[in-house]
């Protein structure tokens, strides 16, 4: 949330139509200027039009051009049948730019999802750190519609650019003298559509912020309706969900007071024009009334796209804080991926880290003389922020450590190295709840190819058959219907099925067993323990019932030492004592 209150989007349109044009790709930047070919004929067919009207508006007056299109003297039946083509030109030209339009609309917003998403996917994990989950869901969802509107107010702005230069040069090639004061006219409407331009940027950019606040208050809200329910405070998150709901609706009420404020300045200075027009043509000599008609129709035309300018140049500054956050989250670098990995050593070699650091902690913690084994269960343990999880962070590949020293079988293995082995792993912490559908496509995320049989030998395993036995649809099993919803401790034990089916290199289960009894915790890592004979097993647990199945310990202590003691080799009880490493 800090982030989107810290947002400094442009000023000017003009420089967030640059940014925006350069998240077009070069298919959307063809299909861009084919729209624009045809809003250009569009705009003559309009033009054209409009001139077409003079004779029917007043017959036997002819303009000072044309020829046999514009030839008065034509019957009245054929200027009508050329008016009507001319008309129906211009509807089907510009029904066909509509159907681009949209075409590019809803694949540019398409385009923006599925980059930033992927941006996301990519990112560091330390680049997240001050990101609220609050403010990621607003960036992949609400946050991009209001891109796509002032994408589509750019559409509008083109297309009333467009039919103003054509208008324009027909008017003037009507009667050079009445487009004298089109300049006048023009600084008049660049003066009226940079009006209340500052308070809009500023509303538009608290609306991001204020959208973001109302995510953060939605975010796991039946978990958050049990703590504020046993607090009794219903009524504080009532006014603070109010406050900002009302906040939103003051924005948006706001933005829609200065369009309409700058439609009505737009359509006085409008007014004005007209009437000055017609005054200088009363007053200059040799402008006839068929120029005037002419021209009164053609500018007439511009009218509809000088108030919908308005508005476009409204979305587009509200788009403008929304495409700021947008491109930070763009802006992110990518987590550089590691490379296959090399077939160096045995399969089944142990990994030998003899030194690693890394923060936070603040001040570092240092790692030495770890080993670790295929089929082996090493305990991470230690108080709360002590740096556990930046530990299995680290071991999983996922954050770069300071300093790291390792081999396997013998040979040096960098950080680059060991990613790539862990690569093939298992992260499950806590906090992650499944966000499929159902169980089967739960376990089919984790292993595509995977049979019905070994689905269900996968939660035999973990103890979650005999539930989904009982269940009408078996596998089928909706995840969110309230009839069948499983409780939090069999959404562990899915999870955990998961990690069976994906036959990892290397398990990281950080407090993943957290809501089941000690018991059920007991034989559920003891199953995967005996179904994973080729994984390295780390689990991350303030529980005293882990260590009797786990073969070492590495314990972090308040000082920030890290111990590793591992099993007694022969039965006999070393307590205290550090593993021997070979």
């Amino acid at each position: 949330m800090k982030a989107a209150e810290s947002l400094r989007p442009t000023e000017r349109p003009a420089a967030l139509l640059r940014s925006l044009a350069h998240t077009l790709s070069g298919v959307e930047r063809v299909e861009t200027l084919a729209y624009v070919v045809l809003s250009l004929g569009a705009a003559f067919a309009g033009a054209l039009a409009a001139l077409l009207l003079v004779p029917l508006v007043q017959p036997g007056q002819a303009l000072p051009f044309g020829g046999v299109l514009l030839d008065p003297r034509r019957s009245v039946e054929l200027q009508a049948a050329a008016f009507a083509a001319a008309t129906a030109a211009f509807a089907l030209l510009r029904w066909q730019a509509a159907r681009l339009g949209a075409r590019l609309v809803g694949r540019y917003g398409m385009h923006l999802r599925r980059a930033v998403h992927a941006r996301l996917i990519e990112a560091p994990l330390g680049s997240l750190a001050d990101a609220t989950s609050a403010e990621i869901a607003n960036v992949l969802t609400h946050n991009v519609e209001l891109i796509v509107q002032g994408f589509s107010a750019l559409q509008q702005l083109l297309i009333a650019g467009v039919s103003a230069a054509v208008s324009l040069g027909f008017a003037f090639w009507v009667s050079p003298p009445l487009m004298l004061a089109a300049p006048v006219l023009m600084g008049l409407g660049l003066l009226a559509s940079r009006a209340y331009g500052r308070e809009q940027s500023l509303v538009a950019r608290q609306y991001v912020v204020d959208m973001t606040r109302l995510f953060w208050h939605s975010e796991d809200f039946p978990r958050r309706l049990r703590h504020v329910r046993s607090f009794e405070r219903e009524a504080a998150e009532q006014a603070s969900y109010g406050a900002i709901s009302a906040r939103l609706c003051h924005g948006y009420r706001r933005q829609l007071e200065l369009v309409a404020s700058g439609r009505l300045l737009l359509e006085l200075l409008a007014a004005a024009g007209i009437a000055a027009l017609f005054v200088l043509a009363h007053r200059w000599r040799g402008v006839d009334q068929a120029e005037l008609i002419a021209v009164c129709l053609l500018l007439g035309r511009l009218l509809p796209y000088l108030v919908a300018t308005r508005q476009s140049f409204q979305q587009l500054r509200s788009a403008a804080p929304a495409f700021a956050l947008w491109q930070r989250y763009m802006n992110l670098a990518p987590l550089h991926a590691p490379a296959a990995p090399s077939p160096t050593g045995a399969a089944g070699a142990a990994l030998h880290i003899e030194r690693m650091r890394f923060t936070p902690p603040p001040g570092g913690l240092e790692i030495g003389d770890l080993l670790l084994r295929p089929g082996e269960l090493t305990l991470v343990c230690g108080d709360s922020g002590i740096g556990k999880s930046s530990l299995v962070d680290v071991l999983a590949g996922m954050v770069a450590p300071e300093l790291f020293v390792a081999h396997r079988d013998g040979r040096p293995l960098d950080f680059d190295a060991y990613r790539a082995l862990v690569r093939h792993g298992a992260y499950v912490s806590q906090e992650v709840r499944p966000w499929q559908h159902s169980v089967r496509e739960c376990l089919r995320w984790a292993a595509p190819d995977a049979s019905d049989a070994l689905l269900r030998d996968a939660l035999a395993d973990v103890g979650l058959d005999r539930r989904l036995a009982e269940a009408p649809h078996g596998l089928d099993t909706a995840l969110r219907d309230a009839s069948s919803r499983l409780s939090g401790g069999e959404l562990q034990r899915l999870l955990l099925a998961q990690v069976l089916l994906r036959q990892p290199f290397l398990v990281v289960l950080d407090e993943a067993t957290s809501a089941l009894d000690a018991a059920s915790e007991t034989a559920v890592l003891t199953a995967l323990r005996r179904r994973l004979p080729q994984t390295i097993l780390l689990v991350v647990s303030h529980r005293p019932g882990v260590a009797a199945v786990a073969d070492q310990c590495l314990t972090i202590g308040n000082d920030l030492v890290a111990t590793v003691i591992g099993k007694p080799v022969r039965g006999v009880a070393r307590a205290g004592s550090p593993r021997p490493f070979e």
